[in-house]
C-alpha cells in the first residue's frame, strides 16, 4: 500500500507538470499569434497585448489593454462584422491635425478571434 501511494504521489506530480506545459503552450499560441496579426499603425494595440500565468502554472490569461481593439477587430460603419451603431453614415470628424475627415468606416483587421482559434488547437491537440 505504501508503494501505491508513492507511485501516486509521484504520478500526480508528472501530471501537474505535463498540464502546466500545455497551458504555457496554448497561453504563448494565442500571444504571439495576436501579437503578429494585430494592426501597427501606432504600435499602441500590439504593445497593449499581454499575458499572465498564475496558479502555479496552471492558468494563464492573454489580454489586450487597447479600448478600440474591437473596433479594429470587428470593423466600424458600413464595414462592421458585428453589426454597426452608427446613426449616420459617412460621418465627419476632425483629425488631430486640423483636418476634416469624411468616413464610412473601418474594415475589419481580425487579430484577437484567430488567435483565440489557433489557441484552441493547441490545447485540443495537447490535450486529447
Amino acid at each position: 500500500m505504501k508503494d501505491l501511494v508513492i507511485a501516486l504521489d509521484y504520478f500526480g506530480k508528472d501530471v501537474e507538470d505535463w498540464a502546466k506545459k500545455g497551458v504555457a503552450k496554448t497561453i504563448m499560441e494565442i500571444y504571439n499569434t495576436a501579437l503578429s496579426l494585430a494592426a501597427t499603425d501606432t504600435g499602441f494595440l500590439r504593445q497593449s497585448i499581454d499575458f499572465k500565468i498564475s496558479n502555479g502554472g496552471l492558468k494563464g490569461v492573454v489580454s489586450v489593454g487597447a479600448e478600440y481593439a474591437i473596433y479594429v477587430e470587428f470593423g466600424t460603419g458600413i464595414y462592421a462584422t458585428q453589426g454597426s451603431k452608427a446613426k449616420k453614415i459617412p460621418w465627419v470628424y476632425q483629425s488631430p491635425d486640423g483636418e476634416w475627415v469624411t468616413t464610412y468606416g473601418s474594415p475589419p483587421q481580425p487579430f484577437w478571434m484567430p488567435a483565440l482559434d489557433a489557441g484552441e488547437k493547441v490545447f485540443r491537440d495537447y490535450f486529447s
